[in-house]
């Protein structure tokens, strides 16, 4: 509840303090006198952007603070909380406004953003005026209105979230499946790659290896004509080096004991000769082995020539590069096929989502569809009541593909003549006729709902009499369960009251000030009688005017 509005420094108003009630609370004054001025200085702290030019006095800033009180207000705590803001029973909201235009916001004297502002506002303040109507045909309004009534505020915010996976399960398999078939020529190029690495077969240093084994090959015949001369030398000749070196240790041997000189190179005689006999067994043996192989030599040229192929193209320099560059082809199309099966766990995950989305949003369609004719009718007779007997509402409710409200599309249609020739509101319904078609829809509405402070800024134009009597009585409903402050011209409507306020216009010096005052009973009397029968009211105006008041 709105328990008190600061103004300094706003267009004619210098200082102004003014403090609400609850209930209802009619704000009057001559035209001209400031009355609207007051709702731009409260549009101010309900997030409205900055105008410098409302600023008469170049040099100071304009203040607007605004006190509510919201000890019982649930959803306030909430979103102070979240926002990491200071909580108490009373919220203090100030906007700043520099001569330079520099506006700043605050929150209880903590620094706000503007947007932080505007979404504490939609829980503190409904403002509406004259020509504030253009939300009667937004398809969001209507969807609200319909969903207050139906009772829907448990289901929609399931539906709600349940919608939002919905839409990100969708995003997902878009994103996967785009990645999937952008990718599509690149998997089958590594795939050809991949292909070309596996079928080729290469082991651990196979082509070191075979450069090695080739040209032991390339080289047989030279390498055993050399292996049977070493072994021709050193045994099998007629005068072998073995035997030969086995002779001179024999010699020696007699005199091994008469110096050891001689003992020691009679040892290494025998050391020499067994040395040499190894040497000439081995010769014996590699020469066994080596065996010039055409075949397998064309085997092994066939083979280096597709590995210096490979190397060649890649731009490689070992066997092992090859190797590593076919374990990350594989590693990528294993990623790539991954790709399948994500498709596929997503596509289960969107199905199982869109199924329970779709029996949440059948629910929010049933619960409407049960009420479309209760809210026509009760339209209708409000619409009566604040003098359109002729004018009817339909509510036209059509299957939609999912939404954020469901599966339904919704449009209220206008019928103002008993025609029935009906028609989106926002085409036929003048502007008189939105803004009691609107009171009448708040009307409904606030009985579900915990609206929060009601506003209205002289939507009662282009009405008056039994008419401007129900949209009275219809605030003073209204007023029953929360706050309602209205600024109005008509005596019916002001005579509703619980309190009311009147805005005059004060000459102070050379200056021009807008003020404003809570009247006592008389002075109510009074300035109902003079919006009744002008400045000098007749004694019939009074007695009107008091009877007004009594009546309320």
């Amino acid at each position: 509840m709105l328990q008190e509005l600061r103004i300094r420094n706003y267009a004619i108003i210098d200082e102004l303090d003014i403090s609400f009630d609850s209930g209802l609370t009619i704000i009057t004054g001559e035209t001209g006198a400031g009355k609207s001025i007051l709702m731009g200085a409260l549009s101010l702290i309900l997030g409205q952007r900055a105008d410098s030019s409302i600023i008469v006095n170049k040099e100071k800033k304009t203040i607007v603070e605004g006190v509510f009180d919201v000890s019982e207000n649930q959803e306030i705590r909430s979103f102070l909380e979240t926002e990491e803001l200071d909580q108490s029973e009373e919220l203090l909201l100030r906007r700043e406004i520099a001569p330079n235009g520099k506006s700043r916001a605050f929150i209880n004297d903590t620094p706000a953003s503007l947007t932080q502002l505007q979404n504490l506002a939609l829980l503190l303040v409904d403002l509406h005026r004259q020509f504030d109507t253009l939300s009667l045909g937004s398809a969001d309004f209507q969807m609200m209105v319909v969903d207050a009534m139906a009772n829907n505020q448990i289901v929609l915010p399931s539906y709600q979230q349940e919608y939002l996976s919905w839409i990100k399960f969708r995003r997902d398999l878009a994103a996967i499946e785009e990645r999937k078939n952008s990718g599509t020529k690149e998997q089958d190029y590594l795939q050809f790659l991949f292909n070309e690495l596996e079928e080729a077969a290469f082991t651990e240093n196979e082509l070191e290896s075979l450069e090695e084994e080739l040209r032991l090959l390339n080289s047989s015949e030279g390498i055993k004509l050399a292996l049977s001369a070493v072994l021709l030398q050193l045994k099998t000749a007629e005068t072998p080096v073995v035997q030969v070196i086995k002779q001179v240790s024999q010699q020696l041997a007699p005199y091994t004991s008469a110096q050891t000189t001689i003992q020691e190179l009679q040892s290494r005689l025998l050391a020499a000769q067994i040395e040499l006999d190894d040497i000439a067994e081995e010769a014996d043996r590699l020469s066994d082995k080596i065996q010039y192989d055409p075949e397998r030599i064309a085997w092994i040229d066939e083979r280096l020539n597709l590995g210096y192929r490979l190397l060649k193209k890649h731009g490689f320099q070992s066997t092992s590069q090859l190797l590593n560059l076919q374990s990350e082809l594989q590693a990528k199309l294993g990623s790539m096929e991954e790709l399948d099966e994500q498709i596929n766990a997503i596509k289960k995950q969107l199905a199982a989502s869109e199924k329970k989305m779709k029996e949440l949003a059948d629910k929010l369609s049933d619960a409407r569809r049960k009420q479309l004719t209760s809210i026509e009718k009760q339209v209708t007779q409000l619409l009566d009541r604040v003098g359109m007997p002729n004018a009817r509402l339909k509510i036209q409710l059509d299957k939609a593909e999912p939404g954020p409200h469901g599966t339904d599309s919704i449009d209220f249609l206008f019928d103002a003549n008993k025609s029935n020739q009906f028609a989106p509101i926002r085409k036929v319904a003048s502007g008189g006729e939105l803004s009691r078609l609107m009171l009448c829809i708040k009307s409904l509405v606030a009985k579900k709902i915990n609206l929060p402070t009601l506003l209205f800024d002289e939507i009662d134009t282009g009405i008056s009499g039994e008419a401007s009597r129900q949209v009275g009585l219809i605030m003073k409903e209204l007023a029953s369960s929360r706050q309602v402050i209205c600024i109005t011209h008509q005596p019916q409507i002001a005579g509703k009251a619980d309190r009311h306020l009147f805005v005059y216009k004060e000459k102070l010096g050379k200056n021009i000030q807008t003020n404003i005052k809570s009247l006592t009973e008389p002075e109510r009397i009074t300035a109902i009688a003079q919006m009744l029968g002008g400045d000098k009211p007749s004694a019939i105006a009074i007695e009107n005017a008091r009877e007004l008041i009594m009546n309320s």
